[in-house]
């Protein structure tokens, strides 16, 4: 008599889209090599994140990339909806950049509070766009009105630049809007301090001399106060900003326009 025979399982293939190497391969093939080589307004740009993520649907960048073109045309709800798909799919990267889009994109303060805390316990001590947390932290807070805790972000901003080494300079932008918050806080020695290192990092810095123009103007110094407006003017007139990414599509934070120097200029 025949014995029972057992039927051999099938061996299980693993999925390559679970593999490293595989996805920075698809990276390279529809984004670096596909994508970028037509610029984000090109029709082009969206079929190769479409075939990015019709190969493996669980590849963040796919997502990400995809949303750039609705963000920098002010398609908030199509950009954020990818955004989110891609923070889902890889929290430890992309929590912190989303953050970055709440609080200069879309002004939603809270939320990019939110992200923000998240991403520091993800990634504690990490960097976006060229700043710590903290700064982004500093600025949402500078624009809810909370004061007190703007200034602590901030002064945490400086303090993991300079790790310890009081002589590092800190980023002119940390300087700038410390200086604007004591300005707020009606701190006016201090905002004047705070501006003037600004200053001395990037001397054609135009909202820097606008807001201690101010400063100087509430603190009686007429004469210096016209001097660092005119100046404002004159750097915004030659084209000169806060120097920050994606201001051409976005304003930040208390950014100026030539409108409200002129009207600090003329007024009594």
């Amino acid at each position: 008599m025949g014995g029972c025979q057992t039927e051999a399982k099938p061996t299980a293939v693993a999925d390559p889209c679970l593999n490293r190497a595989y996805q920075a391969k698809l990276i390279e093939r529809y984004i670096e090599k596909g994508a970028q080589r037509y610029g984000y307004n090109h029709p082009n740009w969206e079929v190769y994140c479409d075939s990015l993520i019709a190969a493996c649907p669980n590849v963040a960048v796919g997502y990400q990339e995809k949303a750039i073109p609705y963000l920098k045309n002010g398609d908030y709800a199509r950009a954020f909806a990818l955004e989110d798909k891609a923070v889902s799919l890889d929290p430890k990267t992309w929590t912190a950049y989303r953050g970055f889009l709440y609080c200069i994109f879309t002004k939603d303060y809270p939320a990019a509070l939110r992200d923000f805390e998240q991403a520091e316990k993800l990634v504690p001590g990490g960097y976006q766009m060229d700043h710590t947390y903290w700064f982004y932290r500093g600025l949402c807070n500078l624009e809810l009105g909370d004061l007190k805790a703007a200034e602590a972000d901030l002064l945490r901003d400086v303090a993991a630049q300079q790790q310890g080494n009081a002589s590092t300079a800190a980023h002119f932008n940390s300087l700038f809007y410390l200086g604007v918050v004591a300005y707020e806080a009606k701190q006016l020695p201090k905002a004047a301090d705070y501006l003037r290192q600004a200053l001395q990092q990037y001397p054609q810095h135009p909202d820097a001399h606008y807001y201690l123009g101010l400063t100087e103007q509430a603190m009686g110094k007429a004469n210096s106060a016209q001097q660092h407006l005119a100046q404002a003017r004159q750097y915004l007139q030659q084209g000169y900003s806060m120097s920050e990414d994606n201001l051409f599509y976005a304003n930040y934070p208390h950014q100026i326009t030539a409108y409200e120097v002129a009207q600090a200029l003329t007024a009594k």
